[in-house]
């Protein structure tokens, strides 16, 4: 069962991410469409598993390894916006969210039977 301050902290951060992918879409993702689905935080805040939602993209899993390698710079962007709310600034693991595709995937299987 996650604290307030932990679901406070991962609030903040979805809302902080989301905001920088939509800003940054254009020139460091070439325009893809980029939603922060979900952020799970450690008990301690400093580790921050990232699910992310691509559309519009088949390369899905390049485009999350490319996401992971500038961490650091997102990091620093995310830092700036919320320095004076966290001791630490927690460090991002993203991770591809595929509950959209698995949704499509069961609405596929069921019309196919009519």
């Amino acid at each position: 069962m996650a604290s307030t301050r932990e679901n406070k902290v991962s609030r903040m951060l979805q809302r902080e991410l989301g905001e920088y992918f939509q800003r940054e879409s254009r020139r460091l993702f070439d325009g893809k469409m980029i939603t922060v689905t979900h952020v799970r935080i450690s008990p301690d805040l400093v580790q921050a598993r990232v699910y992310l939602s691509v559309f519009l993209t088949g390369e899905k899993e390049e485009f999350i390894q490319y996401v992971n390698s500038i961490e650091g710079q997102i990091r620093f962007e995310i830092g700036k916006k919320i320095r004076h709310q966290v001791r630490k600034i927690p460090e991002f693991t993203f991770f591809l969210d595929d509950s959209l595709d698995y949704i499509d995937n069961i609405d596929r299987l069921l019309n196919e039977d009519e």
